[in-house]
């Protein structure tokens, strides 16, 4: 039996395998309202085979969005479309995820296909433009503001702790939607992660400094949300493990923030890395898995493995290995939605690789291979001695 495709259970959540699609920002929304496209694209995955599916990162406030085109979790309007996506996901024996995100200094950057801020005045209002000075842990902007970014505003304490109440009402609205995990975004150069990295935190106050006053803000909203979000649904944290920059966090700061982490509650970290400007990273495939290797054995937490899983064979290595706890996928899930119902046929070693397919679909599939000999057929082309 496969290791990759075996259930996990987690606090009162059993997921059927260990596959994630991983969060991926569609910027396809107008004023943070979740629409068609958003149920279409995500459906997909849930049919796919994925045994959690997470939906893209939902703003907790206007200004936390990357972009104009992110979805939210600001307001209750929000809920009943997130709903529908949800239920769709459960009814295809997949667990509902939703990560929760507040971009800092990222906000109101161009929607990243466009490379800048060239809508027309029909585009712009087509898709409901809007651009917003972003906040963050200081007044300095992530790159050059003639490329896109902005100049943001330096969060004050009182900034600090409504950002902290938005991220516990995006819960609560998260939950009343019916996700079944939650996942707080604290990577990829985004808020949390921007008080997180001394290359964006300059602060001289008690949220500035040392690792411990840089954890004190990211560690203070994931208690909040913990203790709003309901004790038998697990939650996420997804980090970037290194900064990739000189200077910036290291694999052993990732270790301590993880330990805290999971003393506050976290059920799984998932250990990607990047996010600040001037990042480099060699990058190939499983080149970001010994960063959930090493936060599963420094901080002894259950990790989540991202970055160019390409196989179902590496997915595998990486499970039975015990390197990581489960595997994110995502540019080659948008290759291929299905790769968790393949894995099942590449892998093998299941009674029927076919069982898993909805069931509108499966005996097609089934029929189809039986006539061409291909998959759980092939075998039939084998000379008979």
């Amino acid at each position: 039996m496969s290791q990759m495709l075996s259930p996990i259970t987690l606090r009162g959540l059993t997921m059927k395998n260990r596959l994630v699609l991983s969060p991926l920002c569609q910027y396809s929304a107008r004023h943070g309202m979740p629409n068609d496209w958003h149920f279409a694209n995500l459906a997909r995955y849930a049919m796919g085979g994925f045994g959690t599916v997470t939906v893209e990162a939902a703003a907790v406030t206007p200004e936390g969005r990357i972009s104009y085109g992110d979805i939210g979790l600001w307001k209750d309007e929000q809920i009943a479309p997130l709903a529908r996506i949800a239920r769709f996901i459960q009814s295809q024996g997949a667990a509902a995820s939703i990560q929760i995100a507040h971009a800092g200094r990222k906000g109101s950057t161009p929607v990243w296909w466009r490379g800048g801020f060239n809508e027309t005045e029909a585009e712009k209002a087509e898709a409901a433009f809007e651009e917003w000075q972003p906040i963050g842990p200081g007044e300095e902007a992530i790159g050059p503001v003639d490329t896109g970014f902005k100049q943001p505003r330096a969060m004050t304490h009182a900034d600090i702790d409504a950002v902290r109440d938005a991220f516990v009402a995006s819960a609560k609205r998260a939950d009343a939607a019916g996700f079944d995990v939650l996942e707080l975004h604290s990577a990829h150069g985004y808020l949390l992660n921007q008080f997180l990295s001394p290359i964006a935190n300059t602060r001289t106050d008690e949220y500035g400094g040392s690792f411990e006053n840089r954890m004190r803000f990211p560690l203070s909203v994931f208690e909040a949300v913990r203790a709003v979000w309901p004790e038998d649904k697990p939650m996420f944290v997804r980090i970037s493990a290194v900064d990739g920059v000189e200077g910036g966090v290291t694999l052993e700061d990732s270790v301590e923030y993880a330990k805290r982490l999971k003393a506050l509650g976290a059920d799984m970290v998932v250990c990607s890395s990047g996010g600040m400007v001037g990042a480099r990273f060699e990058l190939g495939p499983l080149y970001q898995v010994p960063l959930a290797e090493g936060v599963r054995k420094g901080a002894d937490v259950a990790t989540m493995a991202v970055g160019l899983i390409t196989t179902p064979e590496e997915g595998e290595e990486i499970i039975a290995s015990g390197r990581a706890d489960m595997i994110a996928l995502g540019r080659i899930a948008m290759d291929d939605p299905n790769w968790p119902l393949h894995a099942r046929m590449a892998l093998g070693g299941v009674e029927d690789p076919y069982a898993e397919w909805p069931v509108q679909e499966g005996f097609a599939v089934r029929n189809k291979d039986r006539t061409l000999k291909q998959r759980g057929f092939a075998d039939e082309l084998a000379p008979r001695g």
